[in-house]
């Protein structure tokens, strides 16, 4: 998918986005890092990844298909709420995309749990 701006054609992988992208990540491991969330290297993939389609759909304005909330019911309070707070840097993104990034963030944050119980 592309669209257009005032002077070029952007797509997913355009350098302008991709620096959104990473600028985003950037902020982003220093808040989870605040509340002791520390996500492993795949963990950091997914996120990346996740952050990347994000960063697109508020750049192209590409709606997320219907999202039934219920499914997120068991995501930490904590989660949800640094998810909501990396959603409002972008524009043009909808409530359901902080339920789905949470789930990165709820996943990241059980590693310390895990370690914690010596599941690792």
């Amino acid at each position: 998918m592309q669209t257009e701006t005032h002077d070029q054609t952007l797509t997913p992988n355009s350098p302008a986005l991709l620096r959104k992208t990473d600028l985003v990540l950037a902020r982003i491991h220093p808040l989870l890092a605040e509340q002791g969330i520390i996500p492993n290297e795949v963990q950091r993939q997914m996120l990346a990844s996740h952050v990347k389609a994000m960063v697109w759909r508020s750049h192209s304005g590409e709606s997320l298909p219907e999202v039934d909330l219920s499914l997120f019911e068991e995501i930490s309070p904590l989660s949800l709420r640094l998810a909501e707070q990396v959603v409002a840097w972008l524009d043009k993104l909808t409530y359901e995309e902080a339920h789905l990034l949470s789930v990165h963030f709820e996943v990241a944050k059980e590693n310390e749990l895990s370690s914690l119980k010596g599941d690792i």
